[in-house]
């Protein structure tokens, strides 16, 4: 009982999230949530990207993909935003400005 096994892939050369950027992500992810039009959320993480899917219903296809895929940092920008049809919405260097089209979604018009 005292040998300890590694887990395969080790993470080695592995995309991934850092806190900051994840933390963004679940904020937009959590606002969409209460506005009633995420209900689930998958992460891969390999080595060439790492991929957040928003979902309406579990069993769907991803409404969103928010990939990050380090390569293309000074091509075109590490950072998209992939529609439903897999088609690429948004392209760019800041997570922020990927974001952007999702957001707008949340905004409403307030009538007094």
């Amino acid at each position: 009982m005292t040998n300890v096994t590694p887990f395969p892939g080790n993470g080695a050369g592995q995309v991934g999230f850092d806190r900051l950027e994840l933390q963004r992500i679940m904020d937009l992810y959590g606002r969409m949530v209460s506005a009633g039009h995420w209900r689930d959320y998958a992460m891969d993480m390999g080595r060439e990207a790492a991929i957040f899917s928003a979902f309406r219903r579990s069993a769907e296809r991803p409404e969103y993909r928010i990939e990050k895929r380090p390569a293309l940092r000074h091509r075109q920008g590490m950072w998209a935003l992939v529609g439903e049809s897999g088609q690429v919405l948004k392209r760019g260097q800041e997570l922020q400005g990927v974001l952007a089209p999702v957001e707008r979604k949340l905004l409403r018009i307030v009538e007094d």
